[in-house]
């Protein structure tokens, strides 16, 4: 049984097959009569800001880049001669104790034999994960520089000098020959404790 074509019911008319408008035909016909606006062009500024690194990273920038100047001062050490540095408001006890060898250690870095620009890097960062760590007390060997040109101890007296540049290092003394390193050729170094 075939159903007789549908009735507009307001019109009375019969339906025919309309073709529905794609989306932009649909819009284009809305908007025709529509005038556009003139209008001065205008150039937003971005108000956007750069990220920031993270905290760790910001860290790890401070460990690597120029942490030592160097234009300090820096005195010409012996081979031989002892490493001292207490700085001020560190007890004299405690680094009586340092120089004895009677503080526990917990990390060592050896310099021996590295280049200058090397052993910057590498100080500055063991540094700063100790300080991570909090790490207290630790063992840098730099030699004696024997092997240097003209026996000159050049990362000896540059260590010295480093180290006392370094805000986190309270004090640092040569090791006691039976504590290793040859006595002259590494020290220990008492770092400040981390703030919480």
């Amino acid at each position: 049984m075939k159903l007789p074509p549908k009735r507009d019911i307001l019109t009375g008319t019969q339906d025919k097959k309309i073709k529905p408008l794609d989306d932009m035909a649909l819009f284009h016909k809305e908007m025709g009569n529509v005038q556009p606006l003139e209008q001065e062009t205008t150039h937003r500024e971005s108000t956007s800001l750069e990220p920031l690194p993270i905290f760790q990273e910001a860290e790890k920038q401070y460990a690597t880049d120029s942490v030592y100047s160097e234009e300090f001062e820096v005195k010409t050490v012996g081979n031989e001669e002892i490493l001292s540095f207490q700085r001020s408001g560190v007890q004299d006890r405690l680094f009586s104790q340092l120089r004895q060898g009677q503080l526990r250690l917990d990390a060592e870095l050896d310099l021996h034999g590295m280049t200058i620009a090397v052993a910057h890097q590498q100080l500055a960062e063991f540094i700063d994960e100790c300080r991570r760590q909090n790490i207290r007390c630790v063992r840098i060997i730099h030699g004696k520089g024997w092997g240097s040109k003209d026996n000159q101890p050049v990362l000896k007296t540059k260590l010295n000098a480093w180290l006392q540049q370094e805000d986190n290092v309270l004090a640092f003394c040569s090791t006691p020959i039976e504590a290793g390193g040859g006595g002259a050729g590494a020290v220990f170094v008492l770092l400040r404790r981390q703030q919480k």
